[in-house]
């Protein structure tokens, strides 16, 4: 208030329209606005990389977040719920990532109707209004980690697939990857492609049965870093060896980069995700341009570029809209 005033004695009288139009342009600026954020589930670790992004974003904004998590992974019924509760709660805005593409059609419908802005993340939802997408490019994320693997096993040996969840976007994508990078290898052959459900526990479980009618696996494509991780552990229970890749770019990944366990990792960016996702719902609600399609391009992590990405998510700093433009640009 004593800032205030002082400015105006400085400016004089003429200068109070002034004034008043810059407090109300901070009214209509207003901050501390509560993000409704929606991940998956608490399992697997990229959805915590989301969910810190979106934390870091609104933190630097002066906004604040609710997450939303289902306590069963990847839950419908559990989802729709937590969209009843969210509608009731009104939140000035929604960051979402359906547990299911095409089944969480109709609780966006419930969010649109409700009149909250909403901004889709991660997988694309089949229906519903939304201000903005952020995502991924899931089918060159799969075709250049194929790629990567392929290579280093000079273009032949028996592969393996372990996929995500069966019928989501995220999976048909980057499967589809996979299957064109060994289309363009005919000296590797696909022995088997099973859903580990993007969960560690189910993917090492089918790596334990893949490994007892399948004397000689030479490399495991995995849609999702939980999944690469588990089919490791199960080589190691049966001290066998293979190639093994992964996607997300999760700090477990690295890790296992870095010991030489995992050959590489695509970088699906979670933290960018949450990031730009609350930024895109946060300007919309202050009345700034947002952009419309944000889709990260590929990055193959491997032992030789791992360094950027071997950093705490607390210390990760989100991007600013000039640098998301260039992000958005296609």
């Amino acid at each position: 208030m004593k800032q205030r005033l002082g400015y105006k004695q400085r400016l004089g009288y003429l200068a109070l329209p002034l004034v008043m139009a810059a407090a109300l342009t901070t009214q209509a600026r207003a901050d501390g606005e509560t993000i409704a954020v929606f991940t998956k589930n608490q399992t697997n670790p990229f959805f915590q990389t989301v969910r810190v992004g979106a934390d870091n974003m609104a933190k630097t904004l002066n906004a604040k977040t609710l997450q939303y998590i289902p306590t069963k992974p990847d839950s419908i019924p559990e989802q729709l719920s937590q969209i009843e509760d969210v509608v009731v709660k009104k939140p000035s805005a929604i960051v979402f990532t359906p547990v299911d593409y095409k089944a969480m059609v109709p609780g966006v419908e419930k969010i649109n109707d409700a009149k909250i802005p909403v901004v889709n993340i991660t997988d694309r939802s089949a229906g519903g209004k939304f201000l903005s997408f952020v995502g991924a490019d899931d089918y060159s994320l799969g075709l250049e980690t194929a790629r990567f693997m392929l290579k280093s096993l000079g273009g032949k040996g028996n592969i393996v697939i372990i996929e995500g969840v069966k019928g989501s976007l995220t999976n048909v994508d980057r499967v589809r990857g996979f299957n064109d990078a060994l289309k363009e290898n005919p000296g590797a052959k696909l022995l088997a492609s099973q859903p580990g459900n993007y969960q560690r526990l189910q993917a090492l479980q089918v790596m334990e049965n893949l490994m007892q009618s399948i004397s000689q696996i030479d490399g495991v494509l995995a849609a999702n870093d939980a999944m690469a991780v588990g089919a490791i552990e199960a080589l190691d229970g049966a001290n066998r060896k293979a190639q093994v890749i992964g996607i997300n770019g999760t700090k477990e990944a690295i890790d296992a980069i870095k010991s030489g366990k995992l050959l590489a990792s695509g970088d699906y960016n979670g933290f960018f995700q949450g990031c730009l996702g609350t930024m895109m719902a946060v300007r919309s609600l202050r009345n700034q341009p947002v952009i419309n399609e944000i889709v990260l391009k590929p990055t193959v992590i491997t032992k030789d570029n791992y360094q950027p990405f071997d950093q705490p998510l607390e210390q990760r700093t989100c991007p600013t809209f000039e640098e998301a433009s260039k992000l958005g640009a296609k």
